[in-house]
């Protein structure tokens, strides 16, 4: 085989049979394709998409380019969840306790994040004492024992898709169905997951911004699930504003705290329902999604959530006084409020620009090497459909100092607009694919 007949063939819409994608995945990771022919093949698949078949064989061929995990340690199916990135999005810190409290073992891997605020394991870094650096050994028998452990990634889990995303990123391929598809799907199936939930954001605050391609990512993910025998299953959820009040690590940590004890915000709350009823069910815990979330609200007025979550913190060396007291989290030195003038409804919260306020505030970051600053961000009480009256707070800005606030009190006179008469409050969840 020629790299570049197969280029030639992708270019020209012939599909290429698995042997032949395995070759070019296996090819680049050694290192005997160089990267300007890779980026080729890369613009074909952006301009010519690929088959079903095509794409899960490409799945696949990441996974078997590094470390697979399996956990015959563990009774009954693992089941994963992920979402695509949103703002304020903390429904891993929330979801992982209370599903694990329903008697299913939990073993998740998650990552930092660029972008308006951390991923998981920048939040969970709030948490004084914390580890996330778990060899598989100890995460093993965390989950043996307390049926929940989130550890950091292994570098040694589909290398093939590091090295492909450092070049789409720099060759105007990333945002190609199959080829974000395949790198979301090989590493949870190469982290061993049987199961796995997947919640698409659409929305301005969202990588995909329009619904119909947000469908399309969300098909594709679960048509890969059914060609290697994954059971998958995908939420379309709205990111047109901010999920729950906080946009922030610190603050996301105390948010995800107030929902586990039930006094979180509604839309949070629905949509922690309803993945984790998903993930009851592809576990086999439950025959329905109507059966997972009745377990799910009657394990939540037992505490056992709340529990869970301390279990965690302190096997993984962190304080669970926290959750007692979420007023133990590191706080921001300038936290300044912004009420309303008048009364009003609120029209719009654009998603997008509260998360770069929250970005520009410290709580992101542009590059990997940035340094995170887990107190600062913004929560966000101005929702759309809410009416407002004069002197109501519309948003709480947490930053480093008085000019950081003030700057971000301006960005946010155009990240909110406002109606005279009522609006309607948004649909939270699009669309169900299942497979």
């Amino acid at each position: 085989m020629r790299m570049y007949d197969l280029i030639t063939k992708t270019r020209d819409g012939i599909e290429l049979s698995r042997e032949e994608i395995q070759f070019i995945i296996s090819g680049y990771t050694a290192g005997s394709i160089p990267d300007y022919q890779m980026a080729a093949w890369c613009m074909a698949i952006y301009f010519k998409g690929l088959s079903p078949t095509a794409t899960a064989a490409l799945t696949m061929a990441m996974v078997e380019s590094g470390e697979t995990l399996t956990w015959p340690e563990l009774d009954g199916v693992v089941v994963d969840k992920h979402s695509t990135g949103g703002v304020g999005d903390k429904t891993t810190l929330v979801l992982l306790p209370w599903v694990a409290a329903t008697g299913c073992k939990i073993a998740k891997m998650s990552g930092r994040g660029l972008g308006h605020t951390g991923g998981t394991l920048d939040k969970l870094d709030a948490i004084d004492g914390f580890e996330s650096a778990l060899d598989r050994g100890r995460f093993i028998e965390q989950v043996q024992a307390i049926d929940l452990a989130v550890a950091g990634q292994t570098g040694a889990l589909v290398p093939a898709d590091q090295k492909l995303y450092a070049l789409r990123d720099v060759t105007a391929t990333v945002d190609s169905i199959p080829l974000i598809a395949s790198s979301i799907m090989s590493k949870k199936i190469a982290a061993g997951a049987e199961g796995i939930v997947l919640d698409v954001k659409v929305g301005k605050g969202a990588f995909m911004q329009e619904l119909p391609l947000a469908k399309q990512l969300a098909e594709t993910m679960v048509d890969i699930g059914k060609h290697t025998q994954r059971q998958t299953s995908a939420l379309i959820t709205n990111m047109d504003q901010p999920l729950g009040h906080a946009v922030g690590n610190a603050l996301e940590v105390k948010e995800a705290i107030q929902t586990l004890k039930g006094e979180g915000p509604e839309d949070l709350s629905n949509l922690c329902l309803a993945l984790g009823a998903e993930m009851l069910l592809k576990a086999r815990r439950v025959s329905s999604l109507e059966a997972g979330r009745k377990l799910l609200e009657d394990t939540m007025q037992t505490g056992q959530p709340l529990h869970k979550l301390k279990q965690m913190i302190a096997h993984q060396g962190g304080s669970p006084e926290v959750v007692d007291n979420p007023d133990l989290l590191p706080k921001a030195p300038v936290v300044r409020d912004v009420k309303a003038v008048q009364a009003a409804y609120v029209k719009e919260v654009n998603a997008r620009s509260v998360g770069l306020i929250a970005m520009q505030l410290g709580a992101g970051r542009q590059t990997i090497d940035d340094t995170i600053d887990l107190t600062a961000g913004i929560e966000i009480f101005a929702k759309v459909g809410r009416q407002l009256q004069a002197g109501d707070i519309i948003a709480r800005l947490h930053g480093q100092t008085e000019q950081d606030v003030d700057e971000a009190v301006m960005a946010l006179k155009d990240a909110i607009s406002w109606s005279p008469t009522p609006t309607a409050e948004p649909q939270l969840i699009l669309g169900r694919i299942s497979s």
